[in-house]
């Protein structure tokens, strides 16, 4: 289990004000490794720690539009 005790969270430069949002942590990336990321309608809630390599591919997938609603 990752300690996410230091994360600094901001929100999502691409949240909405219809409650879907997502806070990042990539603050923890030089000493945890990881990339954390939260609902921020839950801050107490679960929280994934993902890779930055897989993160990377996260956003690079939006980006080229392969997540669609």
């Amino acid at each position: 289990m990752t300690d996410l005790a230091g994360a600094v969270w901001r929100t999502s430069s691409r949240s909405n004000d219809q409650g879907l949002c997502v806070e990042v942590a990539d603050n923890l990336v030089d000493t945890a490794g990881v990339v954390a990321v939260r609902d921020s309608k839950d801050p107490a809630g679960p929280a994934l720690a993902v890779s930055p390599p897989g993160w990377s591919a996260f956003v690079g997938a939006i980006q080229v539009g392969r997540f669609r609603a």
